[in-house]
């Protein structure tokens, strides 16, 4: 009985209850070197108009993250997949929100500025090498537990006054020109520069 668990793949506990999205962090080579390319959300989207993000989204019922990255940038940027180069899976983000974002490094080929102005109000790139040498400012959110009303409390020690444990959600801010780049879009930023510096990736 126990060989049938022998060489499983972990995964989170109550994966089924996470929303899963994917992400891809765009790269195009220009005569200046590297440009990270950036999305502003249009402000007819239901969540987070107006808001700066990467390509990317949720991935539907049984896609695969790589897939879903692809597929949402493609629609995104209105590019043929033979546009995108998924180059290397960078670290899973998971948010204390029941979210899970699969984060992928991307090069564009012969991209002319395009994209679907039904999720995209307008695009803008920074340099990677702006990324390479500025550290985010941080800031750091509490995150604490609140039960609901009918919460069980007889059956815990302690009752209402059981002390439960709290947490701290850091909050990242990058500022180039008047742009800020900030949240979960800042912190996958940062860990995909501090995943090229770890892989000898150096800006001349």
């Amino acid at each position: 009985m126990l060989e049938k668990l022998q060489g499983r793949k972990p995964t989170l506990i109550d994966m089924e209850s996470y929303r899963r999205s994917a992400v891809v962090i765009p790269l195009m080579e220009t005569e200046n070197g590297y440009e990270v390319l950036f999305e502003v959300r249009a402000i007819g989207l239901k969540h987070q108009p107006g808001e700066i993000c990467f390509p990317g989204g949720g991935c539907d019922r049984g896609e695969m993250p790589e897939a879903a990255a692809l597929r949402e940038i493609c629609e995104e940027l209105l590019l043929s997949s033979d546009q995108v180069l998924l180059e290397a899976p960078m670290d899973i983000f998971v948010s204390p929100f029941n979210m899970v974002i699969y984060p992928y490094l991307g090069t564009l080929k012969s991209y002319e500025g395009t994209y679907s102005r039904d999720e995209v109000l307008e695009i803008f790139t920074v340099p990677l090498r702006f990324f390479m040498e500025n550290e985010p400012g941080i800031y750091y959110n509490k995150v604490y537990t609140e039960p609901p009303e009918n919460f069980p409390w007889d059956k815990v020690r302690g009752g209402y006054r059981y002390r439960w444990n709290t947490g701290t959600y850091p909050v990242l801010f990058y500022e180039y020109k008047d742009r800020v780049i900030w949240g979960i879009t800042a912190r996958i930023m940062r860990n995909t520069v501090q995943l090229m510096r770890a892989a000898g990736w150096r800006i001349e």
